[in-house]
């Protein structure tokens, strides 16, 4: 079996980890060991530490973040086929809605891999604390709530393309073990991963030492599980709980810069206030004659107060670079990368449409969008380290819009974040819609949700805020979105303007289409891509099945047990079945 083998490799070699966590960018520095005895090994704390560094650079692997923008991003309305994309067979094929069991992108291989490291590392902990008197039982707690969350991310990923998965917690170490398991429901999965999290929350590691740079955002923390517990209850439909984990988030964010801020006194300036109490950084300088400093602090320098987790690539051109946004978005060579802007998108705001973004003043287009021609944009976010938006300029047009150097063809330094502050507020405004009544017309029923709307909009309204360079009013019309489905639009439009390009737009529309029951909504939107691939959307996508991906064929010739989707026939060639309701 091509995926059994693979972990039971990946198990052997120490996970591709090593590094004493001696200076505050150490974990980041992986390098590979060779095959490793696996009783001769796990001895002291350190060779766990080891392992658990394997377990980030694997998710640093051009393959994996390749899958995380494949997956949450290539088939949403943000994004068409760029450069040279007709080259690339499968990719080409995303685009076109043309999926099938033979893409390489429906390969789930990298994240079992991550996920049997973390078991492994489970599996092993223990014994290590036994022999290793400096491996204490508190951080042995606290490794495996880190190791715990990652593999539960890696399923999370996984249920959210696939939809029902293999799901196991044993460590798979030896070629004799039972590997063909069943696919377990994606609601069982999910119930599985909550109670885990919920288990293991408290051991995690709450602060590290402000003398390791890198470990706060980088690595797994109490706000990180947080943040993914939030996610995860919001997919549940339990909206309650999402709302108490995410205020969790915000509240620890809020309290930490609040602490900062303490500090600065009297030094504290325009760009270091909160916007309407919350701790995410204003877009515009202290002059308030430019913008673009929110942009380059959390997407071009990196590891910002209002990251929770990410993937830190370290500024050195002899560590490790972010390969997948270097082919997917561009670089210094190729620009746009082999995917871009949808077409609507890109003339959103030059031809005044305004379906996408509120206004031209809305930084987060100049930022995340960049016009090559009046019909060619390139997606700046990630591939371009600053923007500069000046407004001086008499208007607001692309020439008041300076861009620094995109990053070397194989040196992007971009960090790729899973998490930041923003996301974890639009999960509250989503949940905070949700909890509202249908169908209650009572005057109590309407202040209720009245107040539940009104929340939801404050939070939007700070993050829209943040972004608006306009000299006028940044407020948001509140009387315009004061019903059920319009406050559902704006939470997932307000989402999509802030997370563009991050991996999160098609996995909001799945989650849309689960809540409704159909893929109406999902389809009128993806079908705005238009030539690019929105044609085909209506027939293919009609149907709950077709929203997720087919089991890679090499997985179902090998697991008997494991049953394609129904929207993709059998899997064994390169039609697409598409049934009725």
């Amino acid at each position: 079996m091509k995926l059994k083998k693979n972990i039971i490799k990946s198990a052997l070699i120490g996970l591709l980890g090593a590094c004493t966590f001696s200076s505050c960018s150490d974990f980041l520095e992986i390098e590979p060991l060779e095959l490793i005895v696996l009783d001769k090994f796990w001895n002291e704390e350190a060779d766990v530490e080891n392992v658990v560094a394997g377990c980030y650079s694997a998710m640093q692997s051009q393959n994996v973040i390749d899958r995380m923008m494949a997956w949450g991003e290539f088939r949403s309305d943000n994004v068409v086929g760029g450069t040279n994309v007709e080259n690339q067979k499968d990719l080409y094929n995303i685009f076109k809605e043309n999926i099938n069991a033979s893409n390489s992108f429906t390969s789930w291989v990298d994240f079992y891999n991550i996920i049997n490291r973390c078991n492994t590392v489970l599996h092993f902990a223990p014994s290590v604390a036994e022999k290793d008197p400096n491996y204490t039982e508190s951080e042995l707690r606290a490794t495996k709530a880190e190791v715990s969350a990652l593999r539960d991310l890696m399923y999370f990923y996984l249920i959210r393309t696939f939809r029902d998965v293999p799901y196991t917690t044993v460590a798979y170490l030896d070629d004799n073990q039972t590997m063909d398991l069943p696919a377990t429901k994606f609601e069982d999965v999910l119930d599985s991963l909550i109670l885990d999290l919920e288990s293991v929350q408290n051991d995690a590691v709450k602060k590290y030492p402000v003398t390791k740079e890198y470990y706060q955002r980088g690595r797994i923390t109490q706000d990180a599980i947080h943040a993914m517990l939030a996610e995860m209850y919001l997919w549940k439909q339990d909206y309650a709980s999402a709302v108490r984990y995410a205020d969790m988030v915000i509240d620890a964010k809020t309290v930490d810069y609040q602490n900062e801020l303490d500090k600065m006194g009297s030094r504290v300036s325009v760009t270091d206030r909160m916007i309407d109490g919350y701790p995410i950084i204003t877009d515009g300088s202290a002059t308030g004659s430019t913008y673009g400093n929110a942009f380059e602090a959390i997407f071009g320098r990196g590891n910002s107060r209002e990251s929770i987790f990410e993937l830190i690539f370290m500024n050195n051109n002899n560590m490790p670079s972010n390969g997948a946004v270097s082919s997917r978005y561009g670089n210094d060579r190729t620009f746009p990368g082999s995917v871009k802007v949808a077409d609507f998108i890109g003339t959103d705001v030059p031809d005044e449409v305004y379906d996408v973004f509120l206004s031209k003043y809305d930084t987060r287009y100049w930022e995340n969008v960049q016009a090559l021609s009046k019909t060619l944009y390139g997606i700046n976010k990630y591939a371009y380290q600053s923007v500069l938006i000046d407004m001086t300029k008499a208007e607001l047009k692309s020439d008041a819009v300076s861009y620094a150097s995109a990053y070397a063809q194989d040196y992007c330094h971009a960090n790729w974040i899973i998490y930041r502050l923003t996301d974890v507020m639009l999960m509250k405004a989503e949940a905070l819609v949700e909890m509202a009544s249908n169908n209650d017309s009572t005057d109590i029923g309407k202040q209720q949700n009245d107040t539940l709307y009104k929340q939801a909009f404050a939070i939007i309204n700070a993050i829209s805020k943040r972004s608006n360079c306009s000299t006028g009013s940044k407020e948001l019309d509140y009387s315009k979105f004061n019903t059920k489905s319009q406050m559902q639009e704006l939470v997932l439009a307000e989402r999509q303007r802030e997370l563009m390009f991050e991996g999160k737009r098609w996995y909001d529309l799945v989650r849309r289409s689960r809540r409704d029951g159909n893929t109406n909504f999902l389809v009128g939107v993806v079908s705005r891509k238009g030539s690019s691939g929105g044609t085909a959307i209506s027939s293919k996508l009609s149907r709950m099945d077709a929203i997720y991906w087919p089991y890679n064929n090499d997985e179902i010739k090998v697991n008997k047990n494991l049953v394609q989707n129904p929207a993709f026939s059998s899997g064994e060639n390169d039609s697409y079945e598409r049934t009725g309701k």
